[in-house]
């Protein structure tokens, strides 16, 4: 699975795309896994109010959300107009 990382997400983890493989079947799941590897992912992930996720190109709100069939998620912070 592609993962990428985009604005401060990017900044903190280190890099702008990886592909993974993983045994997380949610969303939740990916991020404990992705925080574990280091203090990077962990601080990048710290505050998931923080953190948007997109799966295949489409927005989700859920941590909970299945990615067993997922081939792209992208994680960055809350966007803002203006």
């Amino acid at each position: 699975m592609q993962i990428y990382y985009f604005s401060w997400v990017r900044e903190r983890v280190g890099i702008n795309n990886e592909n993974i493989k993983t045994g997380a079947k949610t969303v939740g799941e990916l991020i404990a896994e992705l925080s574990s590897r280091n203090e990077n992912y962990s601080f990048a992930f710290s505050d998931l109010k923080q953190i948007k996720v997109a799966i295949d190109h489409v927005f989700v709100d859920d941590f909970n959300y299945s990615i067993e069939q997922a081939k792209e998620i992208a994680f960055f912070p809350p966007v803002t107009g203006g």
